[in-house]
């Protein structure tokens, strides 16, 4: 596996919900997301593993979480996506 640094945490309003943008060793990118439950506090989960898809930017990697992921297009209803 390798490595990647998140290099952008995005949460939804109640901080329930987040998606990392991450920056793989090769220069490539991808996205995953998350939830946590705050009466726990136990830390976050993986919810949906889209790491494996690769994008050559970081803006590419935004717009296929936006595509992909309905809170996060609702809380950036000015991203336009291309196809």
């Amino acid at each position: 596996m390798k490595k990647q640094f998140v290099i952008r945490s995005i949460n939804n309003i109640d901080e329930s919900l987040c998606v990392d943008i991450f920056q793989r060793e090769d220069n490539t990118f991808g996205f995953d997301e998350y939830r946590r439950d705050k009466e726990t506090n136990e830390g976050w989960y993986k919810i949906h593993s889209y790491g494996h898809n690769i994008y050559l930017t970081e803006q590419e990697a935004f717009d296929n979480a936006c595509k992909n992921i309905l809170w996060l297009s609702e809380r950036n209803p000015d991203t336009h996506l291309t196809q």
